[in-house]
């Protein structure tokens, strides 16, 4: 694991099997950070994995300007990071929040990415009406992180009906997600909602059909929301195929760590 400073942002990074044949790197969800990967780095021990604490989150700093957190800066700061570690070519994968910037990087920066992991994602919002009732929604939502603290935060996020799925997960893994989300910083979390959630984030709909690299779709069945999500996509993607994991939630990582290890080692080798 090392911190590396991106463009006046200290950034933590970890890097698991250097010695892989294939490179992956992998984006969290909000309120997730590198932790969320150790278990899939784990299970492909033939892949490198690298992981990134993005804007708001884990252990890279907090920006004091909401600015700094936008998409725009995020993607930049992710060019940044790759040009450091000197890699140029790799597979992204990104969960939900992680998911739309990592579609975000592959339309900005295509040369790098040779093929595209999007678990539980979206292109984000379609009109400017939905992304302003999001972006209030988020305001709102971030205010109160500030507030009422993140413990309070934290036992509300975990019961939304998002996660609804994850309540049979065993006591030691549901422990551990609210570790990581514990691990965070009010001031994080509540920047990263009010600079690249949803609402604020462009909408990459119309940029779907311009990518040319494979795209993976991958979504959990209990998911009702981000399955049509999916369809609407592949729809509109040129190389692109959807897996729907059965019995599985929106944190296919979580729910099924197992088939969601052999599908990404699948598709990158």
């Amino acid at each position: 694991m090392t911190n590396l400073m991106i463009r006046g942002l200290e950034t933590h990074v970890e890097v698991w099997n250097e010695n892989g044949t294939h490179t992956l790197v992998a984006l969290h969800g909000f309120t997730g950070s590198t932790a969320t990967w150790h278990n899939l780095a784990q299970a492909i021990p033939n892949v490198r994995v690298i992981a990134i604490d993005l804007i708001g989150h884990g252990k890279t700093a907090t920006p004091e300007q909401t600015q700094r957190f936008s998409m725009g800066e995020q993607l930049q700061d992710l060019e940044k990071l790759f040009c450091q570690l000197n890699v140029e070519k790799f597979t992204l994968l990104g969960y939900s929040m992680g998911g739309r910037i990592a579609l975000s990087y592959a339309i900005s920066f295509p040369g790098r990415v040779q093929k595209l992991v999007l678990e539980s994602a979206s292109p984000g919002l379609r009109t400017i009406e939905e992304r302003n009732e999001r972006s209030e929604r988020d305001d709102i939502l971030a205010q109160k992180i500030i507030t009422n603290g993140l413990v309070s935060f934290v036992n509300a996020w975990e019961n939304i009906p998002l996660f609804a799925s994850q309540r049979h997960l065993s006591d030691p893994v549901r422990e551990a997600i609210r570790t990581e989300r514990l691990s965070q910083k009010e001031e994080g979390l509540a920047g990263s909602l009010r600079g690249i959630g949803t609402g604020t984030q462009p909408s990459n709909w119309h940029c779907l059909d311009q990518l040319e690299l494979p795209v993976l779709l991958i979504t959990g069945s209990l998911d009702e929301k981000f399955c049509q999500i999916a369809l609407e996509m592949k729809a509109l993607l040129k190389t692109v195929r959807h897996i729907t994991v059965n019995d599985a939630g929106h944190a296919i990582h979580v729910e099924n760590p197992a088939e969601f290890a052999t599908i990404v080692e699948e598709y990158l080798t």
